[in-house]
């Protein structure tokens, strides 16, 4: 890097208030909502990567709150109440997205989501109705809405689905496009006055007396009141203590199908494997349970065996005899625990992490950014 302007001293790396390491989806909400209720703050977001690289940019572009299967699951595993509050932070955080961000800008839409139940599912129609029963009656005080869930077994041939025995359809859910929102988000708290530097790590920090030296992988540090850690799976590089696993989450696109029947967001297998339709495409991503050691990972990379078992899985259920060609194959890092509610903490007076998204920060996001920076700010 070449030495650095007075210039360039005084502004992008003059001392801030609040800085924030990481401008995926969290970061960014934590910039919004600190510039919105405290405008004074000075606030500066570094991002390692030229644009977000872990999971804000490279997801499958769902807003949703969860399959039936899944919240069945996590009521089991997470007891209900935690269940209904992280089910209700979703289904607020996609509320909040609509209300600030235009939604034609984002390619938003809500479609109406479903949940394939296969072939190789023994679940039979009266043991789907109750489970939907129930469902729907613990989510009807907090989304002010009834039957969230339903049956729509009659939908199955109008989609063009194989070996599929029951679709459960959720009209609570929809799509959008995540690049898109990370630009408008972007573009909305720059012109809040936050600073963006981008290309740049955040490796470590110092305590002064009276604030934090940020340590960076260029040519400069930052001072700063406080950092803000918002890197996600990447965390624990900054903060080794907390309880942060890597998880590899992979996709895959096809080619343009003639007459494409997929429409909406479809989820399988609480949510495990999870697809839609981009136009007349296909996007479908997951299967990280076949392969849990290995998808356990930092390693943005696509491997043979997961891209198989999507493949496998569109040619049995999605495109049965219809041909077709993958044009597009990506990975992205989720950041999970072991339970699925987010780390939105003091680390000290100082340092502040909100992380461990598990897989659902498009929707989390609003909501964590805004705990964030009720958490950071009031200390000043």
């Amino acid at each position: 890097m070449p030495n650095l302007s007075l210039w360039e001293k005084d502004s992008f790396l003059s001392p801030k208030d609040v800085v924030i390491a990481g401008s995926g989806f969290v970061g960014l909400w934590s910039a919004y909502y600190l510039k919105k209720k405290y405008p004074e703050l000075s606030v500066t977001i570094i991002e390692r990567g030229i644009f977000p690289t872990g999971a804000s940019s490279r997801n499958a572009g769902f807003a949703c709150f969860g399959s039936l299967t899944e919240l069945v699951a996590d009521s089991a595993s997470m007891g209900v109440e935690k269940m209904l509050q992280l089910a209700s932070s979703r289904y607020r955080g996609i509320q909040r997205i609509q209300q600030l961000v235009n939604k034609k800008s984002i390619d938003f839409s809500l479609c109406g989501g479903y949940e394939i139940i296969t072939d190789k599912s023994n679940l039979q129609p009266a043991e789907l109705l109750e489970k939907i029963d129930w469902i729907n009656q613990l989510l009807s005080p907090l989304f002010k809405t009834t039957n969230v869930f339903s049956l729509a077994d009659k939908k199955i041939s109008s989609f063009g689905l194989g070996k599929v025995n029951h679709l459960i359809s959720n009209k609570l859910e929809g799509y959008l496009h995540p690049g898109k929102l990370s630009q408008a988000l972007l573009m909305k708290v720059q012109s809040m006055g936050v600073s963006v530097i981008t290309g740049t790590d955040v490796t470590g920090y110092t305590r002064q007396s009276n604030g934090l030296t940020v340590h960076t992988n260029q040519d400069f540090d930052l001072r700063a009141g406080k950092l803000l850690v918002c890197t996600n799976a990447f965390a624990r590089e900054l903060l080794p203590e907390l309880e942060v696993t890597p998880a590899r989450g992979q996709v895959l696109v096809t080619s343009p199908i003639p007459g494409l029947k997929i429409k909406g967001t479809f989820h399988y297998e609480e949510g495990y494997v999870y697809f839609r339709n981009i136009g007349d495409r296909i996007l479908i991503g997951g299967a990280r349970n076949k392969a849990v050691k290995e998808e356990t990972t930092a390693e943005m990379i696509t491997t043979p065996f997961i891209q198989g078992e999507l493949e496998s899985f569109l040619s049995n259920y999605l495109l049965p005899g219809i041909s077709y060609e993958v044009t597009e194959r990506w990975a992205g890092i989720m950041a999970m625990g072991q339970e699925k509610s987010p780390v939105v903490k003091a680390v000290s007076d100082r340092i502040f992490c909100a992380v461990r998204m598990s897989g659902m920060g498009v929707a989390l996001a609003p909501i964590v950014g805004e705990e964030a920076a009720d958490l950071v700010a009031p200390t000043f």
